[in-house]
């Protein structure tokens, strides 16, 4: 194991608090980065951040990614040489109402991190988090996507800035002679997951008695990968990277998509309540169905999701039961 701490930005949020507690767990030290923004709740951020305590190889810094002064001073102080890049502004819908806050998050952010680690003294592999939004639109069924597959017109803002990410990388690589991962991630769920997600905010109304919003009217399908599975990729890759000066991407996924209308019954299963349902027209900047094709990830590390959605969405219903009673009770 290496000596060095591992850089995990984003360490706040929900794929970064997971994977920095996996990376403790065997034996890392770990330095956590976020600016613990109001994206969403920032109760919840900060629950997630107490989940550390007591555990002394884990030290966490409260600061903009996008500082790159700061950013390269903390890389430069530690001696590190592994990033896991997972701090941005997530949400395709959010991008339309507020869009510099991608440009800042997503796209200065990115760059601020490639500088500071081409800069350091031997380093060794930068992994971050892209997205499967950059693949566009597909229609449910037929193969997965491939990460050679051209990628399309994107959809959103979201999907532009992390389709960005992969070109500054590509180039950086190229320049700069490094190893980079971009992983695009579909449909991450699971405890300590984000509000703004379907399955969260689906749970909190059904739990109120409250009318869900469906929206493609049901038709949409989505690759659900459960947290678990997500940090088993990660991890992974991190462990195993490309050649000096090379750049790659990895999907990492369930590569099993589940429609919208499926995802629903497994959650009100889960919950032990029925969902009233409206329906509602597809909107701007969400996918027909996402896919992913798993098979490089699985050759680099033997990745294989183990967690299907029934389980998985079991699992988020008992902890988000546990974890908001014991906020009102608190």
């Amino acid at each position: 194991m290496s000596t060095e701490p591992v850089l995990v930005t984003g360490a706040a949020g929900f794929v970064g608090h997971a994977t920095a507690h996996r990376l403790l767990d065997r034996g890392e030290r770990v330095i956590g980065l976020d600016i613990v923004n109001d994206y969403y709740d920032p109760a919840l951020k900060e629950a997630r951040l107490k989940t550390f305590a007591g555990r002394n190889s884990f030290d966490f810094r409260r600061m903009d990614v996008a500082n790159g002064e700061e950013v390269a001073r903390l890389i430069a102080d530690n001696g590190i040489k592994r990033v896991v890049h997972l701090a941005a502004q997530a949400g395709v819908r959010y991008s339309i109402e507020n869009p510099f806050a991608y440009e800042r998050s997503n796209l200065a952010g990115h760059l601020a991190v490639m500088e500071a680690c081409r800069h350091a003294p031997g380093f060794v592999h930068l992994v971050y988090a892209s997205s499967s939004s950059v693949y566009g639109n597909k229609p449910l069924g037929g193969a997965g996507f491939k990460e050679d597959e051209p990628a399309t017109s994107p959809v959103s803002l979201y999907a532009a800035t992390k389709r960005s990410c992969e070109l500054m990388s590509e180039a950086y690589a190229n320049l700069y002679g490094f190893p980079q991962t971009g992983l695009r991630f579909f449909t991450v769920y699971g405890p300590w997951g984000r509000p703004d997600m379907a399955y969260f905010s689906f749970t909190q109304k059904i739990l109120r008695g409250e009318a869900i919003e469906v929206y493609g009217e049901g038709r949409m399908a989505r690759d659900f990968t459960y947290i678990d599975d997500i940090v088993d990729g990660i991890v992974g890759a991190l462990d195993n990277p490309p050649e000096n000066g090379q750049h790659r991407i990895l999907n990492i996924g369930d590569s099993h998509p589940v429609g919208l209308m499926e995802m629903i019954e497994a959650l009100e299963t889960a919950i032990g309540r029925k969902a009233e349902k409206i329906m509602r027209p597809m909107q701007p900047g969400d996918v027909t169905a996402t896919y992913a094709d798993v098979s490089r990830l699985a050759e680099l590390t033997g990745y294989k999701p183990k967690v299907m959605l029934a389980e998985g969405l079991q699992k988020f219903a008992d902890w988000y039961m546990g974890h908001y009673q014991a906020t009102a009770d608190a």
